[in-house]
Order: structure tokens, then sequence, then C-alpha cells
């Protein structure tokens, strides 16, 4: 796994583009973190556990964005209500399929970041955030049964 999640300092988000893509994956974090919530009421114990601390690594990357953008004087977006999910969520396998799908979600938005930026310090908080992703949507992937568990470029479209 990586290191704990860095916040982009701010003077790393005033290019517009970049603070354009640190919006979105901001974004990716407000609804993982709702999925996550959501998901956890449908998983057995063993499971629930590892969901809760993976929820934790979201609302620790959320907060540091949060805190960088407000601090490049961006106004960060605010999290919905509620979010729309691929498919309703009923029983333990929904929920897992879920989370599988909002960490590709939360993958894709932080490569986004990665492609649309220069600067190697943020560069590799992105890199962090997908790799990081990557690697939890591969267990929740991998507990649904889906094969392969990975996709060959994690964070494509």
């Amino acid at each position: 796994m990586s290191r704990a999640p860095g916040p982009p300092t701010p003077d790393l988000v005033t290019d517009a583009d970049t603070a354009a893509a640190l919006q979105t994956a901001l974004g990716a974090e407000h609804a993982a973190v709702w999925c996550y919530g959501l998901a956890t009421a449908f998983l057995a114990a063993a499971l629930d556990q590892r969901a809760r601390a993976d929820a934790t690594t979201h609302r620790v990357r959320r907060d540091a964005t949060i805190r960088s953008l407000a601090g490049a004087d961006r106004r960060p977006v605010t999290a919905e209500p509620a979010y729309a999910t691929p498919a309703p969520v009923v029983d333990q396998a929904t929920a897992v399929a879920l989370l599988a799908a909002v960490e590709a979600d939360t993958a894709a938005a932080w490569r986004s970041v990665l492609e649309r930026c220069d600067d190697p310090g943020l560069r590799l908080v992105a890199l962090d955030a997908l790799t990081d992703a990557a690697v939890r949507g591969a267990r929740w992937a991998g507990q649904a049964g889906t094969r392969p568990p990975v996709p060959p470029f994690p964070g494509a479209a």
C-alpha cells in the first residue's frame, strides 16, 4: 500500500485544468464516502470492518483535498445529499458490487488528475490515490467474483 493520503499543496492547484480535475476527484471521494456508508448496512462483520477502514481512507483523502482546494482559494465542491448507485443495493452481493464500482470511479477521477498536471508532487498524490483505489477495487471485485478482478489499465474509462 502507499503512504498516508497527502494533500496537494495550494500552490500546485493554481492551474484551472488541474483544479477542475481535483474538484472531480473530490466529488468522487464524496460519493465513495456515501456509498461505503450505504454498503456497510448490508455487509457481514468481516467485510464490514474492511469497508469501514476503506471509508476512513476516503474521508482522509477527501478532507485533504478540501483543504488544498480551499487553501488555493478554490471553493471545494460539496457532497450531494445522496448518490445514484449503478444498481439497487439490497444484499451483501450488491453492496460488494457497489464498492467495486465506486473504487473504479475513484480511480478514474484520480487518473484524470494525474493526466492533467505536471507538478511532481501533485502527480505523486494522484498516483497514490489511483493506486489505492485500484487495490481496494481489486479486493472488492475479487470478493464479488469478478474475473479478472483488476482491469488492464486501472482508472481507464
